[in-house]
Order: structure tokens, then C-alpha cells, then sequence
């Protein structure tokens, strides 16, 4: 039933708390207390702002909050709404029993991903309004027919312009690939400069999809184990010396998968080192760079000029949304020329609409600010779920606070079996990422747990049920 909003919000403007956070908490005050409820609309940020008497970008970055935590929801061209699924909260504190069936009632089936972003603060309007404009600002013609394999050029410009200017590179458009996501980037390195019989060095625990494909491209497998500032390189250089058929290395040096670890400026120069006096290529997935709250994201490997033999890869899918199925690979001209022909083969050209309309979006400044606004939210919820880890499994687990990334990676101090606690949460409707998902041959010990698309309650639901497993 949509009806006015008939709350008074007080405001102090002497509180550390951020003005946009006591509208959020002031919101959530009204639901939890059932002045508001399910389906109630809220006004629009206009009307609020001037109720508030607030600047109106302070109201839509609380409203933002609210709807990535889950207490609203936006339904496009009607409004902002109380979310019908929220529990009911209980206003009766000497009734023991009662409140326990409502935390009973509003258990729910919850995922911590392997650190994906949260769909829900994705500017899919901005991107379908951007995509409709393209049919009505260019003939039909001029966007329904093929274009390069490598992808729109000016879209390859733009990732080109922000791979030098944000992440220190030095290539130009005719040295990146646009792919359907970072997997068929994968697909094409690995078919690019691998043959059967040939070694990949790769990180465990790591990346199995990554695994999979150079499989598929008849490549055998040597994992290089993990230490606190990266990979082990005293066990890479044991095997390059094993083994003259060493191709290819893979890494996530930023926030390494599933760990989190980021390698150290020692090892990344060592590494390229290696790379030049060994000829293998270092296959660098930088998959969440855009996420990192410190000063500034460390520099790819692929940045440093001294290395010969590098494929980057990198994907819009995490920035905008995991449907969206846009990736990219930057490399030597060489290496791109096969690709390029490889990509002909298996795929005449991607979307070429999809990635004009995502280039509207970088030219008009909306997903820098849309990454702006999520990282600020990220930022929250890690500081939030780092709390929870400490309130509840401190002198359990040992973890480290990750500067960027979208997950945390937990080891328990006792010897546990991490595949039955898996099937024990999973027996309770809570959903973790198996060990064996990221394993190479023996199960590795330990539990990665992304954040980002869960609300705060379900983040305390999904710790409290774990530690009293560990």
C-alpha cells in the first residue's frame, strides 16, 4: 500500500556519523520499529532533500546504502520501496520463545561467493537508457553489422587510455582483445601460446576455471604454493630448471584468488626477472582491481616496462555486473594477431551494441562514479564483516584484512575437516565456496567468504553458524 512518509528524521550535523549513514540508520529505525513496512514507498530523493534540507546526493547515497543492505528496493519509472521480504521484528523483549520463532521464521538461504559485487547497486538504468539511445542516435544499419574481431575500436581506446592512466601501462588500442568475459580471455590466451605437452605454473590454492582451460589447450599443470607476500619463487625456480617446456605462469598478484595475499615488490621483480630470462609468459588476471580501499591499487606486473612476455586480463563483468559478459586482454602485437584469429574462428565479433553502450557510460563519468559510490559501500560492509569475524571467531581463525577485493580468507586453528563444516552449513541453507573449488590435489584448509552481496544480518547469520562449527 503506498502511503505518505510520515517520519520526523533529526539530524546532527556535529556527529562523526556521516549525515547520509544517520538517514540510513534512521530508516532502518522506522522499519525495524513499524512506522514503516513492506511495500511502503518512500519520497522521491528530490522531495527528501528538501525535507531534510540536504543536499540531494547525500539523500542518494543513503538511499544506496539501504537498498544494497536490503531494507529497500528501487523498482524502475514507480520508486523507492520498503522491501516486502523483511522479517517481522518483534517489539516483545520478555517473551524468549516468541522472539526465537521469528529468528527462526527469517532464516534464509544465504551465498558467501567466492567475492562477487553486489548486482543491486549496478547502474543497469543508466546502461539501458544508454543502450536504447544507441537505436535512436545512429542509423540501424550502422550498428547491426560486424565490426573488428578484436572489438569496437573506441571502446578498446578507452580501456587502453585507462589501463595507462590508472594502472600504469604503456599499450595502445591495437594491443587488446574485447572478449565475452574474463574466461573466454582465458580461453584465447591459453590457445594463443600454448600447444600440448607444455607447463603452466599456477598458484595453489588458485583459480580452477583458469586450470580447466589451459587443460583444454593439452597444457600440464605445476601448482606453486603460497606465502605470506605471494607465491613461493624458490619452488618456481625449481621448476624451471626441472623443466625446459615452461610456457606460462598465472597469477593474481592484486588480491591473489582465493587468498587474498598480494604479492610483494620483491617477488613481482624477481618474477619478471625469471619471465625474461626464462621466455615463459606471465599470465596476470587482475579481476577485482577496481576495488581496493587504501591509498591506491598496486600496480600490475604488466605495467613494468622491463617485462617482455606478459597477457593481461581484466573484465567489466565485476565493475558493472556479473550478466554482463564483457572482458578484455592486453598483450604484445604479436600475441594479439593470433588471438585475433582465434577469436575469428570461434566467435566472428562480440556485442557490439553492449560495448558501445558500456562506452557511453566511461564517457559520461557514470562508472567511475558508480565505482565510487560501491567502493564507499564495500568499504562499510569489510569493516563491518571484519567485526564479526572478530566478535565471533577471533580465537578460532586466523585472517588478515584485505586492502581491496570483494572476500575474506579465513583459516581455522584447529584441525578440522573444512569439507564437512561445507556440508554442515550447507544442511543449514547457508552456501560457502567448497575448499576443493580452489584445491590443486589435497584440500586446502581454509574458507574464502565474499561479502559484498549480502545485507549485514546475513552476514552475522552466516559467521555465527560457522563458528560454532569451528
Amino acid at each position: 500500500m503506498l502511503r505518505p512518509w510520515p517520519l520526523e528524521i533529526q539530524l546532527d550535523k556535529k556527529s562523526d556519523k556521516a549525515i547520509y549513514l544517520q538517514i540510513a540508520d534512521a530508516v532502518i529505525d522506522a522499519v525495524k520499529t513499524g512506522k514503516l513496512i513492506g511495500g511502503n514507498a518512500l519520497p522521491g530523493s528530490r522531495q527528501l532533500a528538501e525535507l531534510l534540507k540536504v543536499n540531494r546526493n547525500t539523500v542518494v547515497e543513503a538511499l544506496d546504502v539501504l537498498i544494497a543492505e536490503g531494507w529497500l528496493i528501487s523498482v524502475d519509472r514507480k520508486g523507492t520501496f520498503v522491501t516486502h521480504s523483511l522479517p517481522k521484528f518483534s517489539l516483545l523483549s520478555e517473551n524468549k520463545k516468541e522472539q526465537q520463532n521469528v529468528i527462526e521464521e527469517s532464516k534464509s538461504y544465504l551465498v558467501f561467493d567466492d567475492g562477487l559485487p553486489d548486482s543491486r547497486l549496478a547502474p543497469m538504468n543508466d546502461l539501458a537508457r544508454a543502450y536504447r539511445e544507441l537505436f535512436s542516435r545512429k542509423s540501424r544499419w550502422q550498428i547491426m553489422g560486424y565490426t573488428s574481431e578484436l572489438g569496437n575500436p573506441e571502446f578498446r581506446k578507452a580501456i587502453a587510455q585507462m589501463l595507462n592512466f590508472k594502472r600504469g601501462m604503456s599499450i595502445s588500442q591495437d594491443q587488446i582483445c574485447i572478449t565475452r568475459g574474463s574466461q573466454m580471455a582465458m580461453y584465447l590466451a591459453s590457445h594463443c601460446i600454448l600447444k600440448s605437452g607444455d607447463f603452466v605454473l599456477v598458484e595453489n590454492p588458485g583459480y580452477k576455471p583458469a586450470w580447466e582451460t589451459f587443460e583444454n589447450a593439452r597444457a600440464k599443470l605445476l601448482p606453486i604454493d603460497l606465502e605470506a607476500d605471494g607465491l613461493n619463487l624458490n619452488q618456481v625456480e625449481e621448476y624451471l630448471r626441472k623443466h625446459p617446456t615452461i610456457k606460462a605462469i598465472y597469477v593474481t598478484p592484486h588480491h591473489q584468488f582465493p587468498t587474498t595475499v598480494t604479492l610483494s615488490l620483491k617477488k613481482r621483480l624477481r618474477l619478471i626477472e625469471l619471465s625474461n630470462q626464462y621466455g615463459f609468459t606471465i599470465i596476470e588476471d587482475d579481476y577485482d582491481n577496481e576495488f581496493h580501499f587504501g591509498q591506491r591499487p598496486i600496480l600490475p606486473l604488466s605495467s613494468y616496462s622491463a617485462l617482455k612476455n606478459y597477457i593481461y586480463i581484466g573484465t567489466f563483468s565485476k565493475i558493472v555486473a556479473p550478466a554482463l559478459r564483457i572482458g578484455y586482454l592486453a598483450t604484445s602485437f604479436e600475441n594479439i594477431q593470433k588471438i585475433a584469429k582465434h577469436r575469428k574462428i570461434i566467435d566472428v565479433q562480440g556485442d557490439n551494441i553492449m560495448e558501445e553502450a558500456v562506452l557511453s557510460l566511461i564517457n559520461e563519468g557514470k562508472i567511475k562514479r558508480h565505482l565510487k559510490k560501491a567502493n564507499l559501500v564495500y568499504k562499510n560492509k569489510r569493516d563491518y564483516f571484519e567485526s564479526l569475524l572478530i566478535e565471533y571467531l577471533q580465537n578460532k581463525i586466523t585472517f588478515s584484512k584485505p586492502e581491496g577485493g570483494l572476500a575474506f580468507w579465513i583459516v581455522p586453528h584447529s584441525e578440522i575437516n573444512v569439507l564437512q563444516v561445507y556440508e554442515k552449513l550447507k544442511s543449514q541453507g547457508i552456501q560457502i565456496m567448497s575448499p576443493e573449488r580452489f584445491s590443486f590435489s589435497e584440500t586446502i584448509k581454509g574458507f574464502r567468504l565474499g561479502y559484498a552481496s549480502l545485507s549485514e544480518k546475513q552476514m552475522e547469520e552466516g559467521i555465527k553458524a560457522l563458528a560454532k562449527l569451528l
